[in-house]
């Protein structure tokens, strides 16, 4: 990683958690944080990388692995409810804060600090097509099916997905956005997108919760462990069998080692599914990517010199 992403990203982070301590922020500030890099610099950055971007058979890899993935995590969760006898609320935060990663809030920044520019645009194709969907599907069917509500309908996902606001950001880049837009408008694009990491980070650390009993930690170890390093060493033969090579190759592992979707966790916090954990598994997955994520890409350069 470029020592000046890694600066900024510890920089951002520890102010979140000091504004957080002294109050130095309303108490809402994570949320309308988030919400700022939802609505403008996550469409900013579809819209400026997804146009050079050549769709062809090769990026179906990069659709289909966050997918096998879930099925993955859902027999190794199962699994380990099993050995463990973790409680029902439990088994449902560890399936969706392992198979829902956060491969847009954090794993844009991360992939473009840690890879480059030129991997992004692959990124948006694993978080837009795969993670999104997965999150709109499968998540809102875990949360139904483990909170007592009714499973969602398939006009309430299509609803879902229509409102997330990248999507249309999407739409238009893929159909209507020049590869080359003026050069005031690419600039200004440009700018929004490089917010991203700042904002997210500050968020993080206004929002991270790292306290837990001793109760939670198994459960918690084990999360992690399947977030952070099992699924991203599953996600290198899965590109191997796809035929992935160079740039998709990597983002397909780094993407699939970004720890837990933020949005996933809040989803089973507001439906009181084990609560704590669902959030330490986002506050202690961010703080460990740190480390695992340039692990990751060493891994990767060494076997792909």
């Amino acid at each position: 990683m470029a020592f000046d992403a890694f600066a900024l990203i510890l920089t951002m982070l520890g102010l979140g958690m000091a504004f957080s301590r002294l109050r130095a922020l309303p108490d809402n500030s994570a949320d309308v944080l988030n919400r700022i890099v939802l609505y403008v610099c996550l469409p900013a950055a579809v819209l400026i990388y997804v146009p050079r971007l050549r769709l062809d058979a090769s990026l179906v890899g990069l659709m289909a692995t966050p997918w096998l993935l879930m099925l993955a995590t859902w027999a190794l969760v199962s699994l380990a409810t099993r050995v463990f006898g973790f409680a029902r609320d439990v088994h449902a935060v560890l399936l969706i804060c392992v198979a829902l990663a956060n491969s847009s809030f954090i794993g844009y920044p991360m992939v473009r600090a840690l890879l480059g520019d030129h991997a992004l645009p692959y990124a948006v194709v694993y978080d837009q097509f795969g993670t999104f969907v997965l999150l709109s599907t499968f998540g809102l069917y875990v949360i139904a099916r483990y909170s007592g509500d009714r499973p969602p309908t398939a006009a309430q996902v299509l609803l879902r997905i229509a409102r997330f606001p990248p999507l249309w950001a999407l739409v238009f880049a893929l159909v209507l956005m020049p590869a080359q837009p003026p050069a005031w408008i690419a600039t200004g694009l440009k700018q929004l997108a490089d917010a991203m990491l700042p904002l997210v980070m500050l968020a993080v650390g206004f929002s991270i919760r790292l306290r837990l009993s001793r109760a939670e930690l198994p459960p918690l170890g084990i999360g992690l462990l399947l977030k952070l390093v099992v699924m991203p060493a599953l996600a290198l033969p899965i590109a191997w069998a796809f035929g992935l090579q160079g740039a998709m190759l990597q983002v397909n592992v780094l993407e699939s080692a970004m720890p837990t979707m933020i949005t996933a966790a809040a989803l089973a916090i507001a439906h009181r599914l084990a609560p704590r954990l669902a959030a330490a598994m986002v506050g202690y997955g961010i703080v460990l990517s740190l480390a695992t994520l340039p692990a990751w890409v060493w891994v990767l350069r060494a076997l792909h010199p």
